[in-house]
């Protein structure tokens, strides 16, 4: 089981007068990390054809690019844990994207090789970091309000990581994928060595950019504020988690799964995105083109957190997250089914349907959990690794098609169906 996260702790059992009374600034503060933890992400999604065409990988190779992003996060989960435990929250903060600034200055070290290998260890390491801040930042914003507002809050917040992944193609399309030979080029157009030995070079500027936008970061949050949350209630809490099992709670052990499934379905459609809107049947444009419309994509999941937390105040969060995954699935199933600018902008209105389901599935999982809420959460970050199986799409795009590799992301949404509307009840509820 995942240490004990000090920001979580007492989950449900906060001091009213405390942080609630005021917690308007440190959720801004928050936000801005969401932003740039979903910023650095999604830039990935530039990066992969880029590197794809430096490195002449397949489909799967690139997609392996992404599974080493996302087991980061099975890997570091736990340690991330124990270190906020050891150091406290605010210290993990820091720590977090000062790993994010060194990650991403090794980006430096990868393009100037060039090497596929180095790029994968950086990738490990700008992932870990973020890790480190999903762990405690998460449910840290769950805790941090009235609990019957949590996941209104959290997709609130979560919006501003929209805000982040909306602007990241747009700065990957200018400064990889413009300033690339490769990104220029129509497809199926072949590079020469030299060609894409120069191409390696366009990663430089960005990552030396946000870096250096991290490190500031670091500077801002190790002099803020930030209050401390259950740390009284964290003494009792720990003798009563002794009493109870997490594995009874249904709402945790299939909202697990929801979220490593989920991640499946969304950074699918991120990686893929530029390759399938670039082909000649569907979109017929460069990778620099089909970047800019990817932007659209993340833009839809921002827009959408914002309907669903304004819906949330009213209605229930599962039925809000059971009509968001119908209208995933349609969408999906028309990206298979059709071909052109239909199935194009079907692709790109899957976004829009995704935006709640992160959040909206983390709250749920947690609801109720009571003592056990910070190994919860701790579990449902762990399985943000899902997001890792993209490499079995891109398996499928690589044996049966790209455009027929998506009926794995419609099966993904029918999943989400389910844990909405069953599995997200709770049973044993502690709270």
């Amino acid at each position: 089981m995942p240490a004990p996260i000090h920001a979580a702790a007492g989950a449900g059992h906060s001091d009213p007068s405390g942080p609630r009374a005021g917690y308007g600034a440190s959720l801004s503060l928050l936000a801005s990390l969401f932003f740039m933890w979903g910023f650095i992400t999604v830039i990935n999604g530039t990066l992969l054809p880029h590197l794809r065409s430096v490195f002449e990988l397949s489909y799967f190779q690139a997609a392996l690019i992404e599974s080493v992003w996302f087991i980061a996060y099975f890997f570091a989960s736990i340690p991330s844990a124990k270190l906020i435990e050891r150091i406290g929250y605010q210290k993990a903060l820091v720590t977090g994207l000062c790993i994010m600034a060194a990650g991403a200055l090794g980006m430096v070290l990868a393009a100037s090789l060039p090497s596929y290998g180095v790029t994968l260890v950086m990738l490990f390491v700008i992932a870990s970091g973020i890790t480190l801040l999903q762990v405690a930042a998460n449910p840290y914003v769950a805790v941090i309000g009235p609990s019957d507002t949590a996941s209104s809050r959290l997709n609130l917040v979560q919006a501003m990581n929209s805000a982040g992944t909306m602007l990241a193609p747009l700065f990957g399309a200018y400064l990889i994928l413009g300033r690339s030979k490769g990104g220029r080029a129509d497809a199926g157009t072949i590079l020469s060595q030299a060609d894409r030995l120069a191409d390696a070079q366009s990663v430089v500027l960005p990552y030396v950019l946000v870096a250096c936008v991290l490190v500031v970061l670091a500077i801002v949050i190790a002099r803020f504020p930030l209050p401390a949350i259950g740390m009284a209630s964290s003494r009792v809490a720990k003798e009563e988690r002794k009493k109870h099992s997490l594995w009874k709670h249904r709402n945790l052990v299939f909202g697990i799964p929801a979220i490593f499934i989920y991640l499946i379905a969304e950074i699918g459609v991120g990686n893929l995105f530029v390759n399938f809107v670039s082909r000649p049947e569907i979109g017929n444009m460069t990778t620099e083109a089909a970047g800019r419309y990817l932007t659209l994509l993340w833009g839809g999941m921002m827009v959408g957190r914002f309907i669903g937390s304004a819906m949330m105040q009213k209605v229930p969060a599962e039925l809000v997250l059971a009509g968001f995954s119908i209208g995933a699935f349609v969408v999906m199933a028309v990206t298979v089914m059709t071909t052109g600018h239909v199935a194009m902008w079907s692709l790109i209105l899957v976004g829009l349907f995704h935006s709640i389901m992160f959040p909206t599935i983390f709250t749920l999982g947690i609801r109720g959990l009571g003592p056990l809420t910070e190994e919860g959460s701790g579990l449902l970050i762990m399985a943000i690794a899902g997001g890792a199986l993209v490499a079995v799409q891109g398996w499928l795009a690589d044996s049966y098609g790209l455009q027929h590799s998506f009926i794995l992301t419609a099966v993904c949404e029918l999943y989400v169906l389910f844990y909405a509307l069953w599995g997200a009840k709770p049973t044993n509820a502690l709270d």
